[in-house]
């Protein structure tokens, strides 16, 4: 598979009713973004969103996914401690390992909340990755490490909202494009060692509920964490961090 789309329910996700289904392989929804448009194949979330917030009917070319498809496929990338509590990575993290693709484009996926007017296309909604948790300790880490292990698997990873993010990956549009070779090369030394520092803490949690175990996690590794993972991207990603 080529490139998969990634709907999120920031205010501009709407933009993405006006692009060619041509443009992706596939769309894949979080949560109430199935509204965005109706020719969605996957539409993912959380074991907590009420059953009205689901679409009323589903087509033989649409699928559900709930958290007995996406704990297993996220913990095989670390768990959600690492890889962050939030829809956005765990689609992403999802979507790499059930199709592999060579690109994933994120729209509307910003995690960023404006301190007045919508927050969401539907209105206001919870800023949900913006809560005190042990596992978004940065989310810009989160995403470089979303990053890092995507391009070590052979799959580019872009964003197509040009809205302020917490995305760190590149901006780009619609259509189809490459990458330019500056956004391609990791710092493997730092991967590697961000990777044996998670297998060192030992932060992994099975069912995906790691909030149940919160309290033992220690703050400081996590930062240190943060840092690794930082570092292991290109560095045009994070120099205006």
């Amino acid at each position: 598979m080529d490139r998969v789309l990634l709907l999120g329910s920031a205010p501009n996700s709407i933009i993405a009713r006006q692009w060619n289904k041509e443009n992706f392989d596939r769309i894949v929804a979080i949560n109430n973004a199935w509204q965005v448009r109706d020719d969605w194949n996957d539409l993912i979330y959380p074991h907590d969103l009420l059953q009205e917030r689901l679409p009323p009917m589903v087509n033989e070319n649409q699928n559900l996914v709930d958290e007995e498809s996406f704990v297993p496929a996220q913990n095989k990338y670390g768990g959600f401690i690492y890889a962050g509590g939030t829809m956005a990575f765990t689609a992403a993290y999802w979507i790499l390992d059930h199709f592999k693709p060579k690109q994933i484009a994120f729209m509307g996926c910003d995690m960023h909340y404006p301190k007045k007017g919508p927050t969401h296309f539907y209105g206001t909604g919870e800023p949900d990755p913006l809560r005190d948790d042990i596992s978004l300790t940065s989310l810009e880490a989160c995403a470089a490490r979303f990053y890092a292990l995507a391009l070590q698997q052979g799959c580019e990873s872009v964003n197509l909202s040009q809205l302020p993010s917490r995305l760190i990956f590149p901006r780009a549009s619609e259509t189809r494009n490459e990458l330019s070779p500056q956004f391609s090369t990791l710092d493997h030394a730092a991967v590697t060692d961000a990777l044996a520092l998670e297998k060192e803490l030992g932060y992994f949690v099975l069912t995906g509920r790691y909030w149940k175990v919160a309290h033992i996690i220690d703050r400081k590794q996590m930062l240190e964490l943060d840092k690794l993972w930082l570092a292991a991207v290109p560095s045009v990603l994070t120099q205006h961090l």
